[in-house]
Parts: C-alpha cells; structure tokens; sequence
C-alpha cells in the first residue's frame, strides 16, 4: 500500500482533487463525506504517485514505508474502509463545478467570524472574479479554533494554518481584527455596507451539566481549560487547581481525550509547542497523576474518533486503562471497540501517570466547601429506544471519586446572533442550504451544530456560498450604500502578520513553532509594527 492517511488528516478533500487515479474516499458528493471521521486511500488503486501529499495542508498522507511504530495501525484502518465502502459505481473523479459568470460590478460580502467556517467561506467566494471579501472576527488574530482550540501537542493539525495564509494573500480579501459585531459595528451597518453577510460565528460556549456543585471552583468547562493553555485572550488568565492527584473529564469526545493527554504529557515535550507559558508554568507544577474519563453509555457509543484513539494508545509515558463494558460487547465489534480491547488487556507499568476510559458511568453532584473536592457518579445500564436511540440509564449504584478538578466535556453550544433568528433547541440559525435571508447567510456551528472536522467546513461553506451567488444572480441582493466607520483599533492583514512575524520569532529563539501573544495590549503592540503586506 503505497500511501497511507494518517491521524491528522482535517477531511477537506484537497487530495481528492489532486490525486490522478480517484483512489482517495469518500469524496466530495459521496456518501459519507463530511460525515467519516477522516479520508482514505484505496490500497488497490493508490499508483504511489505522491500528488497528493503536496495538495494535503496537514501532512496526513504519508508513504507506507515512512510510517512510524505508532501511525502503522493506519494501514489497516485504510484498506478496512474499503471492504465495507465499495466504491466501483461511483463517478471516476470529483467533478468541479463551472464557474458562475456573475453579474456586471463588484460583489462585496462580509464573513464574520475568522475561524475555518469564515475563511473556507472566503476562499469560496473568491473563487469568482468581481468578488470581495472582508473577514471581521472579535479577536485581533484569525484562525479560531484551529488556532486556540487543536491541541498543542497536534502540531501537524495545525499546519492547516498555512492553508488559511494563502487564504488571506488573495488580493480581493481583507481583515478587520478586533472588532465585534453588535458592539464596534451592527449587523445593520454591515448590510449597509456590503451585498451579503455571512455568519460564521462558531460555538462558544459549552453544554452544562446540570447537577449540584457545578459552579464550585474546580468544577470547569473544557471549553475554557482548552482555551486556557491554548492562550487565548478570554481565558490566559485563568488559574487552574492542579494539585489533587486526579481530574476527572466528564464526556468522552476528542476534546476529552486532548484534556486527558495535556493533563498528562510531559511538560518537557509540552515546551516545544505553542502551548500558553502560563499554562505550561502550571502543568510544570501540577500533581495530576491519574485523568479519569467518564462515558454514560458503552465503548460502542464513545463519541472520540478512531484516529485520536490510536494517538492516545500510542502514548509511551501515559498507561490508558478501560473500565466498564456492556455484557453483549463482543457481539458488536467496530474498529474503535476492538482498539478499546486492546487498551483494556494492558498491563499497567508502576509510576507512570494514567488516563482511565470508564464508560458506564455518569455524574451524581459535585461536592466540597466552596471548591471541588469529589464527584458522586453512578453506573448506568443501556437501553435501546424504539426508534434505535441507546441511553444510559443509572442503577442507582453510587461512588465518590476523590478529586479537586472536574471538566465537563459534553458538547459545544452557539450563542444567538443579534438581529438573526435562533432556535434554542439545537442551538443554530434556522436557513434553508445556509441562506437565513436573501443578504444574510451563515456557514459552520451556527448554521449546523457542533458536528463535524475541519474540512467538512469546506463543503459547508460551499453550499452556503452557492445560495448567496444564486441570489445574487437573481437580483435579491441590496446595493451597498454606505461606507462602515470602524474602531480606530481595527486590525488588517498587516497587523496580523506583524503579530504572526513577533510569535514566530520568539518561538524560533526557543526551539518552538511560535510564542504566543496571549494579552490584547500585547497583541496590538505587536500589530504597531505593521509593514505593508505583499499580495500573490
């Protein structure tokens, strides 16, 4: 098998493009796509000629004779695909769509939010001559999660970045950094202005638990733990109390498996990332020794991807235990419970730190004299609904788990969008393929939930995109009238390359990919710095 997909593949199907003989899936408009926890190379098929390893923004295709110890699991994950995804009576190669011929004058569309959604939204647009586009985003520097939110021990992850550089480097595209919409700017002022809005806000805040003792100190969001070592300017302030000698995560996705490997990592190996000093100062210091991660339903339902299971059983300094199985486990073999098998036969090496999957098992109440000091759980039995839905049931067996930090890990919320309507239930935009009105659209979290990998953003926005150019072909858009008078401190594509010029550089004196500025003041001292950026 000449090339293979590994863990840090983001699915957005620049490879499929690139590849000559068709023999990566599921692509674009097939079944599956945006949906598979990665791409996959065909064995049968692949002709080793390395295309599309230079088209991939995250180095997830590799050569099989470059694999190492922990990446060759890989090898089978990618020919098993194909023994249950036949593809024989697909279409021979991912077709591109023509290009729309737009209308006479300059089309000019707002992106508000500067994270993948907003930019892989841009790069749609801009794929039309006539176009501008004009990315606004709260933070003075761009790239949302794939900036604050990957872990930093991913670095191949983030390499994405440089996807979302040459983004930017369009002559059409512009940033206005450090201005929030509703407060420096309104949505008024931005249809004022522009021809369409596009809304790509994200999810910024997480689900609750709703139990008792959940507001104790030490009882945390992942969203804002994750946010904290990742430096961004929210929450670099933030303390965290790591002194008990167990945290427990509450949920089992790939943020609680990122919480559970920082927790544990080796803050040597953590020095050579991006991760915040500040937090690095604090895992330095931690007496973390064990990370518990809880699941209310069985290993079958985990909601982490089989990829970032295989990062952590690839883990060398960290023992991964399992704990807690349905009787009738083996009678549903997947990938993921077969690899959770595996982990459960390991023997534990005495001394090392430990991160434990317990499924089965859900929160009670959180308890302690002001700040967190254990949490009562319960063991569940699972159920299977009539319309195939599994719950977790509790037995009404209870135990106490001595801890002083408790993050819950149980899913992404978006916020309403002032002037925009917004259903409460699933927490999005109601749209019609993106489009809320003609003029106003929405492309990412806010318009399909928190589902989803870095690429399927890519397809999202192209349908998003698609609406707004049908309207605008049709007539539906308003003219700009106006001109928007915004912040003096409004940071451009110059500033954020001064502030990416300053991390660099730090990081390189360190052996680092980057330090990051983690403080507003220090960011737009940074930005001062500016010098005019050259286009192409």
């Amino acid at each position: 098998m000449p090339y293979v997909v590994t863990r840090s593949c983001c699915a957005d199907a620049s490879c499929v493009l690139a590849c000559p003989v068709n023999c990566i899936h599921p692509a674009p408009g097939e079944p599956g796509f945006g949906t598979t926890e990665m791409l996959y190379v065909d064995p049968r098929t692949c002709v080793d000629c390395g295309a599309c390893t230079t088209a991939c923004p995250v180095d997830a295709l590799k050569p099989h004779t470059a694999l190492g110890e922990a990446e060759l699991p890989f090898l089978e994950l990618n020919a098993s695909y194909y023994k249950e995804n036949a593809h024989a009576d697909r279409a021979p190669m991912y077709v591109v769509p023509k290009q729309r011929r737009l209308p006479e004058g300059e089309l000019s569309v707002a992106v508000v939010g500067a994270g993948p959604a907003g930019l892989f939204a841009a790069d749609e647009l801009l794929r039309h001559p006539g176009v501008r586009v004009t990315v606004h985003d709260r933070l003075p520097t761009p790239y949302g999660l794939a900036r604050a939110g990957v872990a930093p021990d991913h670095q191949d992850t983030k390499q994405v970045t440089e996807l979302f550089r040459a983004i930017e480097s369009q002559a059409a595209f512009s940033y206005r950094l450090g201005v929030e919409i509703g407060t420096d700017v309104t949505h008024a002022d931005l249809l004022r202005e522009h021809h369409a809005v596009i809304y790509a806000v994200g999810a910024a805040t997480d689900k609750r638990l709703g139990i008792e003792g959940e507001d104790l100190r030490g009882s945390v969001s992942a969203t804002d733990f994750v946010a904290w070592y990742n430096g961004h300017p929210d929450r670099a302030l933030d303390d965290h109390d790591l002194g008990s000698e167990r945290a427990v995560v509450i949920g089992n996705g790939n943020v609680a498996l990122d919480v559970a490997r920082i927790l544990t990592a080796d803050p040597d190996a953590l020095a050579r990332t991006d991760i915040s000093d500040r937090a690095l100062a604090a895992l330095r210091a931690s007496r973390v020794r064990e990370v518990v991660l809880l699941g209310r339903r069985g290993p079958a339902q985990a909601a982490f991807t089989v990829p970032e299971l295989l990062a952590l059983s690839a883990l060398d300094d960290v023992d991964v235990s399992v704990e807690g199985w349905p009787d009738d486990l083996a009678s549903d073999a997947t990938e993921k419970t077969k690899l959770l098998s595996e982990l459960a036969a390991r023997t534990p090496v005495e001394g090392r730190r430990r991160i434990v999957l317990r499924f089965l098992t859900g929160p009670v109440r959180i308890t302690g004299d002001g700040s967190v000091q254990a949490l009562e759980v319960t063991t569940t039995t699972l159920r299977t609904d009539d319309d195939g839905t599994v719950r977790a049931v509790p037995t009404g067996d209870t135990q106490v788990l001595q801890t002083g930090l408790v993050l819950r890990s149980v899913g992404y919320r978006a916020r309403p969008v002032p002037g925009l309507p917004f259903d409460e239930d699933t927490a999005t935009v109601p749209h019609e393929s993106g489009r809320v009105e003609p003029g106003v659209y929405v492309a990412g979290w806010i318009k399909r939930g928190p589902t989803g990998f870095i690429g399927t953003n890519k397809t999202c926005a192209h349908e998003t995109v698609e609406s707004l150019l049908d309207d605008f072909a049709a007539g539906r858009l308003t003219r700009p009238v106006s001109t928007v008078s915004v912040a003096a401190n409004a940071l451009g594509l110059d500033a954020w390359r001064a502030i990416d010029r300053a991390e660099r550089a730090a990081g390189e004196a360190q052996g680092r990919p980057r330090v990051k500025l983690t403080d507003t003041e220090s960011l737009h001292r940074a930005a001062a710095r500016a010098v005019p950026a050259v286009r192409g």
